[in-house]
């Protein structure tokens, strides 16, 4: 009861014109970076950051949490209309929503996965809800080592999922984490890795090192491979037959409690979730055949569980201050940028603000069902704008909004210099995610193992002589020993295969 009466109260503030406009205009811009292929939500929302340094922090991240979720949204009308994902998560949904638009049934497979989106995305606000207050509190027994060995299984879990090679995720972790080390120490006040450069003084601006790696690195990624769009499908009729209406229910509710739990995991992705969910419809399906030609059941789980996991993912942000995937680590970047550290905290330090973030994503939410329902066709022709307009655009916003941060020509240098790192680091399979996870999170490790030691006197086995810290520190080296073997088994697989060719 005690969370539904700070909800209400969070509402009055999410309500306030100012607050309702710029959800709006998350959710709008979210559509719109999941609509537009290539450009994808971490894109999307650290392009965004420095439009919200006029605001207060709690229309900030309103607005970003908007983009968030409501990318998931937008990347449905084209997978479905014109058989192209604006991101990720909405790949798998181009299997059978394309083939259901080809058979004139377009506007029942968006109607549904909006529908779908809407139920699975209210679920995981309400866990937010439910469950964000408790995992706040149990993390309030938390100490420097227990913080440590947290946010390093975090870290652990997401490089052992990116990327195709161990080695590389490691690199690129181990590259961000380097990062982070320029500046000053924290604790003694020595200045680190600044080659007499006096404006690295205070480190590296994480929204300029964002836009490099994840907007200029997108830009020339696709600058040079535009892909020419099919004329989208006519939309008729947004809801399934009488005969369809149970099984489709029945995969929303599976792909909504799936797609919740996996976002709990650090290291899983909304892509991640909406496979599993349609691997589970295909195998719980009478005629597995149908699957891959036009079946609704494959349209309405993948896009459920997405978007449940998209709400469920903020809960290990808002409750331990962890990311759990790299558009969460923008995020993350940008409440640090506002002078907020998420965490068990934040619930008590500043619930008007946690309370107000969570009521905005209801509003969302609906707001995004009405923008999906009617104007899908208008989303869609979105999608047809030529790359060659796009892209300069999007230039120069990363130059103007980098430049606004510190109105400094020095962020822009640098900018630049990270979106190239970002092209070749795509180019060659380096996780760019594991890069700016480690570098948002390595001020925080670093100060958490120095106070760790410093109020102990057994050194490094602090992490381990605690109940909590221990297992944490027990589960971090048995994922590292998975990984590690996981490694040598795809490559002594490649290996055979060699030898067999």
């Amino acid at each position: 009861m005690e969370s539904l009466s700070l909800l209400l109260h969070g509402f009055e503030s999410a309500l306030s014109l100012t607050n309702v406009i710029y959800c709006v205009i998350g959710v709008s811009i979210g559509m719109l970076v999941g609509i537009l292929p290539g450009l994808g939500p971490v894109s999307g929302t650290a392009l965004l950051i420095p439009v919200t340094f006029g605001l207060e922090p709690v229309t900030a991240i309103i607005m970003l949490s908007g983009i968030y979720y409501g990318s998931m949204y937008g990347g449905t009308i084209t997978s479905v209309l014109i058989n192209t994902p604006g991101e990720s998560a909405s790949v798998i949904t181009c299997i059978d929503g394309h083939q259901l638009a080809k058979q004139g049934r377009a506007g029942t497979a968006l109607g549904v996965a909006a529908i779908g989106s809407f139920v699975g995305g209210i679920v995981a606000v309400l866990g937010l809800t439910f469950l964000g207050p408790l995992l706040a509190q149990f993390g309030t027994r938390f100490g420097p080592p227990e913080y440590f060995t947290l946010m390093l299984l975090g870290l652990l879990m997401l490089v052992g999922l990116m990327g195709k090679s161990l080695i590389r995720g490691l690199i690129a972790a181990i590259f961000g984490l380097t990062l982070s080390l320029i500046g000053m120490d924290p604790a003694s006040g020595a200045i680190r890795f600044t080659f007499g450069q006096p404006e690295l003084l205070g480190g590296i601006d994480f929204t300029v090192l964002a836009i490099g790696l994840f907007g200029i690195s997108e830009i020339l990624s696709n600058a040079g491979n535009p892909t020419k769009m099919e004329k989208p499908a006519k939309i008729q009729g947004l809801l399934p037959k009488r005969e369809e209406l149970l099984p489709t229910s029945m995969s929303i509710g599976r792909g909504t409690v799936l797609g919740f739990l996996i976002g709990l995991i650090p290291g899983s992705n909304a892509a991640i979730s909406s496979l599993m969910s349609y691997s589970l419809e295909k195998k719980r399906a009478k005629d597995p055949s149908r699957f891959g030609n036009g079946a609704i059941e494959g349209v309405a789980g993948p896009e459920t569980a997405n978007n449940a996991h998209s709400g469920a993912s903020l809960i290990p942000l808002f409750t331990l201050g962890l990311p759990s995937s790299p558009t969460i680590a923008v995020i993350l970047g940008a409440f640090i940028v506002h002078g907020l550290t998420p965490g068990p905290a934040l619930f008590t330090s500043n619930p008007d603000f946690i309370w107000a973030i969570i009521a905005s994503m209801f509003i969302g939410n609906l707001v995004l069902l009405i923008f999906n329902l009617p104007l899908a066709g208008v989303w869609a022709k979105v999608a047809l704008i030529p790359y060659q307009l796009l892209f300069p655009i999007l230039l120069l916003v990363c130059c103007v909004g980098t430049y606004t941060i510190n109105n400094s020509l020095w962020d822009v240098g640098i900018m630049v210099l990270f979106g190239i790192i970002g092209y070749f680091m795509k180019k060659f399979d380096f996780p760019i995610a594991a890069t700016v996870l480690t570098f948002v999170l390595g001020a925080q490790l670093e100060t958490s193992l120095i106070q760790s030691l410093a109020i102990s006197q057994n050194g490094i086995l602090t992490l381990f002589l605690r109940p909590i810290s221990g297992t944490l520190s027990v589960l971090c080296i048995l994922i590292l020993i998975l990984s590690i073997f996981s490694a040598m088994k795809k490559k002594r697989s490649y290996l055979v295969s060699d030898v067999e060719v």
